[in-house]
């Protein structure tokens, strides 16, 4: 009998070309959202934008200066994280520009601490009360924390490690996306079956109560089956020898 299983090369080339599509996908959304979400609070004060009722305004537009001033550090340097983010997994950059790829990493890493804390604050004074605590803030501490373990372990230099907690913490990164991506899954959704005198603000309401959790959960787990496809610690192994390259969509673009 003749074998018709493909080559190994052409299998290779396969798994190639599906992660620079999946890598592709993950820095265009990123990149949308991050410019979606700070292009629309610049377009004028807090307060205007509460008036207008644009995106979280209303809820912190009448914050006390602190709150504000959280929420546009969160705003700020989420946004650039999540900017930043797709390029660390960039193979090219990363080996043929290694002090790009470091400078790259510094700002994220940097970007992630102060968008973390301003997260937690802004967690304290969300629109859908102890749900948002937990959820949010939980994502806050999380996003903080991978980030912090991530650094940790390049000053140790224990790359695979290195390689596994940044993942995670892209994951949570990612959670920008998914939150807007499930809103409009959820929104959509409930289409058929929503009605009464103000339908829409029923609809939205009901939409927004789940992600505070449903934006970063199934991330989480996702980064973990990424990490070990490739071989790198989970958090409760040893740690082994990964194989290479790395990142948070396998061989990235060369």
């Amino acid at each position: 009998m003749v074998s018709t299983a493909p080559p190994i090369q052409d299998q290779q080339h396969s798994r190639s070309r599906r992660a620079r599509w999946s890598w592709a996908w993950v820095a265009l959304s990123s990149l949308t959202i991050a410019g979606y979400f700070v292009g629309q609070y610049a377009q004028g004060t807090l307060d205007s934008l509460a008036h207008r009722e644009v995106g979280l305004a209303a809820n912190y537009g009448f914050r006390a200066w602190p709150i504000q001033v959280a929420f546009y550090l969160h705003i700020t340097f989420a946004g650039l994280a999540l900017a930043l983010g797709p390029w660390q997994f960039a193979t090219r950059l990363r080996t043929r520009g290694p002090r790009i790829h470091r400078g790259i990493g510094r700002a994220y890493l940097i970007s992630v601490a102060i968008g973390s804390v301003a997260a937690l604050v802004m967690s304290m004074f969300n629109s859908v009360g102890l749900n948002g605590f937990f959820g949010f803030g939980t994502l806050a501490v999380l996003w903080g924390w991978t980030a912090w373990r991530g650094y940790r372990a390049v000053r140790q230099r224990d790359f695979a490690n290195h390689q596994a907690w940044m993942i995670r913490n892209f994951a949570l990164t990612y959670a920008a996306v998914t939150l807007r991506s499930w809103f409009g899954v959820l929104i959509l959704a409930q289409i058929p079956f929503v009605h009464g005198d103000d339908p829409f603000t029923t609809i939205l309401r009901e939409a927004y109560t789940p992600l505070p959790f449903l934006c970063w959960l199934p991330n989480i787990v996702i980064a973990e089956l990424i990490i070990r496809r490739r071989g790198l610690p989970g958090l409760r192994t040893t740690p082994v020898t990964p194989r290479p390259p790395w990142g948070f969509v396998s061989d990235q673009p060369n």
